[in-house]
């Protein structure tokens, strides 16, 4: 069961970004004018419609807005809110706010005070990756983007934070709680949307330093370079990196992270752009292991692998065996034209690749091994049936993903019109294998992270597989929308189309599969959108959004893998192939006053979902325990989200405040693991799904010191269907302190910050990694006796305290 769980934490694990055209189409407006006029400074995009697409959108963003002397720390909250005009609920964190916190941080670690937003980590600095929730859906149901380019693993909708971006190179993230733009690319994103964006580089040559230092002996070291317009060209650019690495805060080992960005734009004529981005990160850590709730209740946050390796009395419990490489290179070529002055043309290409796993070792008996249903012998190296019965052998869970894509949009401006018509292509490659390879004897360490080197034969010639799939996914896409302005832009008027036809080809090379070796998947679905939004006057507005979005299921539920059961005849991960997308319908009521002091904003929200899928942990009346994916059946939900922030009143402190309360409910009885009888599940709670939760930001700044002080209040979470086992509710406090000194020679704005994280070190459970029917022994609908089952949790990160020196120049 503990492969399982490493294996399907880690199944699709590569993400990358990419830049694109409207985003990268805007010169830096934070610097002065130097006296000469670039070509770049035609290329801003008006933003005076809101829209579900167009100037809101991931694939179109608009220009950065202008810094005015004196205004740099005058952001709302902090640089928690900005003056908003979309017509549904989004929330977003600037740059302000990102760099005074703890350097390094992954973006999900970033937006935790947000409305809705519910994150946890499971290390200080992130390194290892994290979770998060919004409105009590998982980021496997949430579309995440880098400058618009899809960050979800394609196969399985994971998202892995620590992969994606540098803060320091973040301009601002964007979290849409109800519902992803219509030319959004995703194919997951029924519970809303996360959009991130980089800076775009500088127009004169600079940089940036930094470097930082905390306990666990976390370190971590960024450098970035502008060239600024090179010559008398329209080109610039920037190149990064970073280095971090830390100790493992609970067990042995630690993470590292070796991370570069770059980017570069030529913009000419009016509106008229090229950018070329280009990002690798390559990362090997100690996994964390997850718990059970009666190990958790035994051992606390004392859960973790074996520290030492005994050549005389191996075990597959050694912490070198549960590893986590991967690396990823991903680069793009968006273009945008302005073919007239009514017609522009968005054109973002996108390639990436990625190699990883995320470890583990079996102890395997030589003399018996079962080849689905045949029983055959194994070797593997100088080692066979007759000279070893029992071996401790490497299985990592590897995943090689080939990804190229590209989102085509027409948009045609008519006076008080915009209609926008587009296209998002993609086909991707995902291998998934699990090999069983030599370890050292004497260290204890595999021959190869990778699982290569001498693999496990089994007698018929065949090469041992924990797993061995080949899924190939073709996305296409159409959307249309058209958007209306009327009343001198006070009432916008928008709907549009999305039309998804994904289709999967699968290849399972493992023996005896439930569904064969070749598997196809096909999935059509029409996504309408239709909002509302009309402005009272300049500083009070309303909007209402309806928008449908849908999920295809996992490639996962293609495939038979894991270990075979003759007694269950059987895979310890059984394939569900059959089932239907899960479909989401949201609709949105809300309110925001945008003063020139305060603002806050107000939302009521709905959402049904039909078919809703789940991963579900299966325990028969034998012990024998597998996993599959289900149909959850249907939920519904009702909510409000508010949020309120202020520029500086008294003595340069800006409070922010977020607020969530959910009333999530199943509307159908759960089919009972292991039985064919029904838990009563109608009704109850939704899982994961916290019903309050409470954010509190304090930011003061003077332009020499600043500080922070911020709490977030989680209610309880459920992990059962039927409300019978649930994580407690917690609390974390964070500060944050630091001053700028003044410029020195070409050291601009040198800075030392202390960051303390989670400050009272409270130890608690942060995520509910799957969902079970029952953890009690329960009576099904039809009166069978229905055993109790179990899922896993997310050990959440201790306290940690970081400090960092940073200086521009």
């Amino acid at each position: 069961m503990q492969k399982l769980l490493a294996t399907s934490a880690l199944i699709g694990f590569t993400t990358l970004p990419f830049s694109v055209a409207f985003a990268a189409a805007e010169p830096d407006t934070t610097e002065k004018n130097s006296g000469h006029v670039r070509a770049a400074s035609s290329s801003k995009v008006s933003t005076s419609e809101p829209s579900m697409m167009g100037s809101t959108a991931p694939t179109d963003q608009g220009p950065e807005k202008v810094e005015v002397k004196g205004a740099r720390h005058r952001q709302v909250g902090g640089g928690l809110m900005v003056k908003e005009d979309a017509p549904k609920s989004r929330s977003t964190v600037t740059a302000e706010y990102i760099e005074k916190q703890a350097a390094g941080l992954n973006p999900m670690q970033l937006i935790e005070m947000l409305p809705g937003v519910n994150t946890t980590s499971t290390d200080p600095m992130g390194l290892s990756g994290g979770h998060v929730t919004m409105r009590g859906l998982t980021e496997s149901q949430i579309g995440f983007t880098l400058e618009g380019f899809p960050i979800n693993d394609i196969g399985s909708y994971a998202v892995y934070p620590q992969e994606i971006v540098d803060p320091e190179n973040l301009r601002t993230i964007n979290v849409e709680q109800g519902s992803a733009d219509l030319d959004s690319p995703h194919i997951s994103a029924t519970g809303g949307a996360v959009n991130m964006y980089l800076m775009n580089p500088k127009d004169h040559l600079g940089g940036k330093i930094v470097g930082s230092y905390g306990n666990y002996n976390a370190r971590r070291i960024f450098g970035r370079l502008d060239t600024g317009y090179i010559g008398h060209t329209n080109v610039k650019g920037f190149v990064s990196f970073s280095d971090a690495a830390e100790q493992s805060w609970r067990g042995p080992g630690g993470q590292n992270k070796l991370h570069g960005e770059t980017k570069w734009v030529s913009a000419w004529g009016k509106g008229n752009v090229m950018s070329f981005s280009l990002v690798g990160n390559q990362s090997t850590g100690v996994l964390f292991p997850t718990t059970y709730m009666d190990t958790w209740q035994q051992k606390g946050i004392h859960n973790s692998y074996a520290s030492k390796w005994d050549p005389k009395n191996p075990s597959s419990n050694y912490y070198q065996l549960h590893r986590n490489p991967f690396t990823n290179i991903y680069a793009s070529a968006p273009s945008t034209f302005t073919l007239t002055d009514n017609l522009t043309l968005t054109e973002t290409p996108y390639f990436w690749y990625g190699n990883g796993n995320g470890g583990g070792a079996y102890s395997e008996n030589l003399t018996s091994q079962q080849y689905g249903e045949q029983k055959v012998t194994g070797s593997i190296g100088p080692y066979n049936a007759s000279n070893t019965k029992s071996l401790i052998l490497y299985n990592p869970s590897n995943t090689q993903t080939y990804r190229p894509g590209a989102v085509t949009k027409l948009s045609l401006h008519t006076g008080i019109n915009r209609l926008t018509v587009g296209y998002w292509f993609e086909y991707s490659k995902q291998r998934q294998t699990a090999p069983f390879s030599l370890i050292d004897n004497e260290t204890g360490q595999p021959n190869d992270l990778l699982g290569g080197g001498p693999n496990m034969v089994y007698s018929n010639g065949v090469t041992a597989q924990y797993r061995d799939t080949l899924t190939q996914t073709r996305i296409h896409t159409m959307f249309i929308v058209d958007s209306l302005s009327l009343l001198n832009n006070r009432l916008t008027l928008e709907a549009g189309l999305k039309y998804a036809v994904v289709n999967r080809d699968g290849q399972n090379n493992l023996p005896n599969t439930s569904t064969g070796p070749y598997i196809k998947g096909s999935w059509q679905q029409p996504l309408p959108a239709v909002s509302i939004r009309y402005k009272i006057n300049d500083e009070n507005q309303i909007f209402a959004s309806s928008t449908t979005n849908f999920r295809i299921p996992m490639n996962t539920s293609l495939y038979d893998s894991g270990t075979y059961s003759t007694t269950l005849h059987g895979y310890s991960t059984q394939a569900n192939a059959n089932m239907k997308p899960e479909i989401s319908i949201s609709e949105e009521f809300g309110w925001r006053y945008q003063g020139p002091t305060i603002m806050s904003s107000v939302s009521y929200f709905h959402y049904n979902f039909t078919n809703r899928l789940y991963q579900q942990t299966i325990t028969t009346d034998s012990g024998y325990t597998y996993t599959r994916s289900i149909n959850g059946g249907n939920s519904h939900a009702d909510g409000v989200d508010m949020e309120i922030g202020t520029r500086p009143i008294l003595y340069h402190l800006r409070p922010y405040f977020s607020a969530e309360y959910i009333n999530a409910r199943t509307d159908s009885n759960i089919a009972a693991g292991g039985s064919s009888d029904f838990v009563f599940s109608k009704g109850k709670f939704a899982p994961q799904t916290p019903k309050y939760q409470l954010g509190f930001n304090l930011d003061y700044d003077d332009g020499h010191f600043f500080g922070g002080y911020s709490l977030k209040y989680v209610a309880k979470q459920y992990s059962t269907f039927v409300n019978d086992q649930h994580i407690p509710g917690y609390l974390t406090m964070n500060i944050n302190a630091g001053y700028r000194f003044k410029d020195w020679g070409i050291m601009k704005s040198p800075t030392l910050r202390l960051n303390l994280r989670n400050i009272t070190d409270r130890h608690y459970l942060g995520f509910v990694n799957g969902t079970a029917a029952n953890a009690l022994a329960t009576t099904g609908m039809y009166g069978s006796k229905i055993k109790g089952g179990s899922t896993t949790y997310s050990i959440a990160a201790p306290f940690m305290v970081m400090g960092s020196a940073s200086v521009d120049f």
